[in-house]
């Protein structure tokens, strides 16, 4: 599997922002102590971190692919009824009917099969269990005020990821995939990150323009000949240039799903 953003500093300084309260809060409804959780692509385990400590003393278990990753997770980890492990989510190693619930954060966007990827997730769900989603859509993303570099930038953004075999304007279609898996009962809601304040837009528009330059979105923008390095500055530049910006206004809307059988 190909993942577009790859794991460098900039991609990790965003994934461990996000808590079970600012990416997760559809799902907090359906916790109670002492279920069992699977976070699937958990990253560096900040969500995950926060779902341990709702359902405790339940088990929480998140795995991911990177193995780098993993060992950054479990080294700031602590808690007793929380293990990370390094897991492939279409070969699963849990027997089935193993968890309360499964989550998954922006993760099906990065997939070329989706619905294998639930059909298997739905395999290690309990009985009565929740499996919840969110993902984001990249054609849906607004700001202000406009630039066309970074209109250049959501171009390219979309072509690495359709090259790569993936949907990033997924989020609408989890429903239909979470059905087309075999789910019984689909619930949708949806919810927006928004970066408007100085501190929010400084740290948004900081960790895209080092994302452009240094991540594998970057590099594989270029090795697939959509772009260069020298647009790529460009770009970045024109994050910058949004990020201080007095009046600048980001939002990234995602859509969620609870479903069932």
């Amino acid at each position: 599997m190909t993942y577009t953003h790859g794991h460098h500093e900039s991609v990790l300084r965003s994934h461990t922002w996000r808590t079970a309260e600012n990416s997760a809060a559809y799902l907090l409804p359906s916790l109670r102590p002492g279920l069992s959780v699977l976070d699937v692509g958990c990253g560096p385990g900040t969500i995950t971190s926060d779902l341990a400590l709702l359902v405790a003393p339940g088990e929480v278990v998140g795995i991911d692919a990177s193995e780098e990753v993993v060992a950054q997770a479990a080294e700031g980890s602590g808690l007793s009824n929380l293990r990370f492990e390094v897991g492939d989510l279409f070969s699963l190693d849990y027997p089935d009917m193993s968890f309360d619930v499964v989550h998954l954060h922006q993760v099906l966007q990065h997939l070329g099969d989706p619905v294998e990827a639930l059909v298997a997730l739905r395999r290690v769900l309990a009985v009565g269990g929740v499996l919840a989603a969110r993902d984001s859509d990249y054609s849906a993303f607004t700001w202000a005020p406009a630039d066309p570099f970074l209109d250049r930038w959501l171009e390219l953004y979309l072509a690495v990821t359709e090259r790569n075999g993936h949907d990033a304007c997924i989020g609408p279609r989890l429903m239909g995939l979470a059905l087309s898996a075999g789910f019984g009962s689909v619930e949708v809601s949806s919810s927006t990150w928004t970066y408007a304040d100085p501190e929010s837009r400084a740290w948004w528009g900081g960790l895209w323009a080092d994302r452009v330059r240094y991540s594998r979105f970057g590099e594989q923008a270029v090795a697939y000949g959509f772009s260069r390095t020298d647009e790529l500055e460009s770009i970045a530049a024109a994050w910058s240039r949004w990020a201080s910006a007095p009046d600048a206004v980001f939002v990234v809307p995602h859509v969620e799903i609870l479903a069932r059988d």
